[in-house]
């Protein structure tokens, strides 16, 4: 290979997606000169909205960069199954038009997430089996399994004229998975001894020492917690963990119970590991139409809702709106799940209505129930020293763990390290200090795209920020009809919403509003009276004034002036 070529071509990582912030997983790779990259994305993910976005289904990563690049996008491979990294492929895919790959679990779990939700325009995965290596473009890409809480997490092996990098996806080391097959040690060391430059790892749980729970340990605990319960044994956790539903049907068989399940992404995924081999055939999962036929002694209900989703099944269970369920007293829920940051309120309402009712609340404070699906210190630890790699770059986190996973693996005797964030494009290969590798090259606009109701909002910042303020702060809408000398009130409409009646104590809200409209068109000179602009726009701050006056909050106000 020619100086020149290495000189021309580069390997650059672009993440608009999931580098800095937790979810939304979008990472592209460029190869090729730089006015002229071959690009391929790993992964297609999303988050859910929270507070702040009133209104919003899903939020995705701006995808703007790429949509234009999109002749030149000549894969999207997938590492697993999860929301955040795959939830967004079926809204997106019309704007990247590009082939997708994926194992059989996360191909049989996207088919029926389209089947189930629809998807725009249809689009064909290629199934790829495990450990599969194939050619993507310039990019030569083996999957090679990893363990993680959902069947088929794997890391990608990239290989380019330039050399290799390791991109870990979600991962861990655990011995007992409960589904699926151990991490593969052997084919690791394999490419450690083949060589990697550059490793791309998750971060998640860099800041906290030793090694991360097992999920066999948290099925042997499971099966004791459901052996001992003396009524119902209500379970909710993330639907894709195929681990922990197999755990909770494996307990509820030993415990003489049957499973009832509540939740189409619950039995999205069931159908989806019982068509791959994860579920054996003879655990047996009932509808919730059975559930009213049985003894509460008799009875392991799984069902979703363990972020406190409003419209999941255990939050309308517990606030008695659901048709088919109900909890009674003695009944036991355990939230096998860590709950997101950002979901503290919403899961604590969801508690405090399933006490309020009179059943146990078991968490992970109190009892084993839960494992995460990242590697701690010690697992971080054993992946360097099989790969050894020359350089790294965290990804998957916040930033605060991303410069702690950089300061840790320094600290491991990895010499080059550097952080990247949504938008920036680093330089990964070659790999050659000299010449300057693992810096910023070249920076692209981010940001975020919203599915509000059916439609993907591009442009979404400027209604969000006013959906936000209405719901603070109210809004006054006011149509005044005037006459030709324009500030005699023929007619006024006013409507107020979210706002006290008892922020004005002398007169009904409606009179002093239209005291005020008069009053103030009275003192505007006549040649601003008659500017249209001027006038709405002086009438619609002296509205705002008087009741932030009285009330200490500037309400949202719209004025519509008219002439007859």
């Amino acid at each position: 290979m020619s100086n020149n070529k290495k000189a021309t071509n580069e390997l650059v990582l672009l993440p608009i997606g999931g580098a800095g912030e937790i979810g939304m997983n979008i990472y592209l790779y460029g190869y090729g000169p730089k006015t002229n990259r071959k690009w391929l994305m790993v992964d297609v993910g999303l988050t859910f909205p929270g507070p702040n976005e009133p209104g919003v289904e899903l939020i995705f990563p701006d995808i703007s960069f790429i949509h234009e690049e999109r002749d030149n996008l000549v894969g999207i491979v997938l590492t697993h199954a999860h929301e955040d990294h795959l939830g967004a492929l079926t809204q997106l895919w019309p704007f990247l038009r590009a082939p997708v790959y994926a194992t059989p679990f996360t191909a049989a779990l996207l088919a029926g997430k389209i089947s189930s939700y629809g998807s725009p325009e249809k689009f064909d995965v290629t199934e790829m089996p495990l450990g599969s290596r194939f050619d993507v473009g310039p990019f030569n890409v083996e999957y090679v399994g990893m363990t993680h809480s959902i069947p088929e997490s794997n890391a990608l092996v990239i290989r380019t004229p330039e050399g290799a990098i390791f991109h870990s996806g979600d991962w861990k080391l655990d011995p007992e998975p409960v589904v699926g097959a151990l991490v593969d040690e052997k084919r690791l060391m394999e490419v450690g001894e083949e060589g990697i430059d550059v490793l791309i790892c998750d971060s998640t749980n860099v800041l906290k020492e030793g090694h991360s729970i097992s999920e066999g340990e948290v099925a042997r605990s499971l099966a004791r917690i459901i052996k001992d319960a003396p009524k119902r044994v209500i379970v909710t956790a993330f639907s894709s963990n195929v681990a922990r539903i197999k755990a909770v049907a494996l307990a509820a068989k030993e415990a003489n119970r049957y499973v009832v399940v509540a939740g189409l992404s619950l039995w999205r995924v069931i159908t989806a590991a019982q068509e791959t081999g994860y579920l054996p055939d003879d655990l047996n999962f009932l509808d919730q139409d059975q559930y009213s036929e049985m003894q509460r002694s008799d009875i392991v209900l799984l069902c979703t809702g363990s972020q406190g989703e409003s419209r999941a099944a255990l939050a309308r269970i517990a606030k008695g709106e659901h048709r088919r369920i109900k909890f009674a007293k003695g009944d036991m829920v355990i939230f096998s799940s860590f709950t997101i940051p950002g979901n503290e309120r919403s899961v604590g309402s969801l508690m405090n209505n399933l006490a309020d009712i009179g059943v146990e609340i078991v968490t992970t404070s109190n009892d084993l129930v839960h494992a995460s699906g990242h590697p701690q210190r010690d697992e971080l630890k054993q992946l360097y020293k099989w790969l050894k790699p020359r350089a790294l770059v965290p990804m998957h986190g916040e930033y605060r763990h991303m410069s702690e996973h950089r300061k840790f693996a320094e600290k491991n005797d990895i010499g080059h390290t550097a952080i990247v964030t949504n938008g920036e494009a680093m330089r990964l290969l070659p790999l050659d200090h000299e010449q300057g590798s693992l810096i910023k090259v070249d920076e692209m606009p981010t940001g975020r795209w919203f599915l509000d109701g059916k439609t993907i909002a591009i442009h979404h910042e400027e209604p969000m920020r006013e959906r936000r303020k209405l719901a603070y702060v109210g809004l006054v809408v006011a149509t005044v009809v005037l006459d030709q000398n324009d500030y005699e009130i023929i007619d006024l409409l006013l409507e107020t919403q979210g706002i006290p009646a008892e922020v004005s104590k002398r007169k009904p809200l409606d009179d002093m509003i239209e005291n005020l409209i008069e009053g103030t068109l009275k003192s505007l000179p006549k040649k601003k009276r008659r500017d249209e602009k001027a006038a709405t726009e002086a009438v619609r701050r002296s509205i705002r004034g008087e009741i932030n006056r009285l009330w200490g909050k500037k309400p949202v106000v719209i004025v519509h002036l008219t002439h007859v």
